[in-house]
């Protein structure tokens, strides 16, 4: 039997320069890919690309519809950092987005004809107890029962008139898009500058190493998923109160799920989801004109967040691995039996 010729071979260190670099080219081979998937459904590819990735930045409305958009998937993918740092496996954000939508909902029926702009505070605030408290029934079950927080919170996402004001007049894009920037900013502060956030990065990398130093998992677990979730149910309440305006079945188009890719391809970085963010925003936007004007299916767009999943995984396999020639050989003793 003929081995591959292609063998990977561990790195001595991990090569710090594709850290960064590996996200640019998966993002490069993910448009590769997509010039071929065009090709082979009978469409023009360099007309698609166009449609996808050029048409919507060539006018301002585009570029706030692209800032609307980043604003939910920056807000959840910020706080999914905060738990991946931690090894805590939150997949839940898409149902702490929609019980936030809720409760924000639920907070703006209380008003009345005469209450003031300032009531948007309490439906914010409303949102993000709502998205806490369900990322906390995570916590809870991982920290008392063990349960793996993977399935618990992904089950939780199935179970599940006060309006933000706009910035740019005639577009919809809302204060929420500031939002979401300073909580990037916030959550870099903690994870980079502040004891709590170097206690999450320990407890992830060397859980042993961090109970020797006296830091307390289970504290660490409830703090990142309660942050996390509330900055999932900020992001529905935001959805709600600023683009749509009312709350509906469809408050979010997987946001929370799309958040898990930001994340990683941000570097789990919080300052780093902000252009994984935009990257992601233009892939929703890009797939509604494809849909509008080439006709294609809505699916187009998970097609796309899937692909540049792949190929982000597949090139940070490149940071700990080499790739070395052995050219085309024969198998030996066991392995050619096999």
């Amino acid at each position: 039997m003929i081995q591959f010729p292609l063998t990977l071979t561990p790195r001595q260190e991990p090569a710090k320069s594709l850290r960064w670099v590996s996200p640019a080219i998966a993002i490069a081979l993910t448009v590769v890919t997509g010039f071929i998937l065009f090709w082979a459904l009978g469409e023009d590819p360099v007309r698609a690309l166009r449609t996808f990735f050029i048409a919507p930045l060539e006018t301002m409305r585009g570029w706030t519809e692209v800032g609307v958009k980043m604003t939910p998937l920056l807000l959840c993918a910020v706080g999914l950092v905060v738990c991946f740092k931690a090894n805590v496996w939150n997949i839940g954000a898409e149902g702490q987005l929609i019980m936030g939508a809720v409760a924000g909902g639920w907070m703006a029926l209380q008003c009345d004809p005469s209450t003031g702009a300032w009531f948007v505070i309490p439906v914010m605030l409303a949102s993000a107890l709502g998205g806490a408290l369900w990322g906390a029934v995570t916590a809870l079950l991982r920290h008392r029962f063990h349960a793996n927080e993977i399935l618990v919170s992904l089950m939780l996402v199935f179970d599940s008139g006060a309006l933000l004001p706009v910035i740019l007049e005639g577009t919809r894009l809302h204060a929420g898009v500031l939002i979401a920037f300073i909580a990037a900013f916030g959550i870099w502060l903690l994870m980079d500058r502040m004891a709590m956030g170097f206690q999450f990065k320990v407890s992830g990398m060397a859980p042993l190493a961090a109970r020797y130093a006296g830091y307390r998992p289970g504290i660490l677990i409830w703090v990142s998923m309660l942050i996390s979730g509330a900055l999932a149910g900020l992001a529905g309440g935001i959805e709600a109160a600023g683009p749509l305006g009312q709350l509906t079945p469809t408050v979010s188009p997987g946001y929370g799920f799309a958040a898990i890719i930001v994340a990683f391809v941000g570097r789990l970085s919080p300052l780093g989801c902000i252009p994984a963010a935009f990257v992601m925003a233009l892939f929703y936007l890009g797939g509604e004109l494809a849909q509008s004007r080439l006709g294609l299916p809505s699916a187009i767009t998970g097609v796309y967040q899937g692909l540049l999943l792949f190929f982000i995984l597949a090139c940070d396999v490149m940071i700990f691995y080499r790739l070395r020639w052995t050219g085309f050989t024969k198998a030996k003793g066991k392995e050619a039996a096999r």
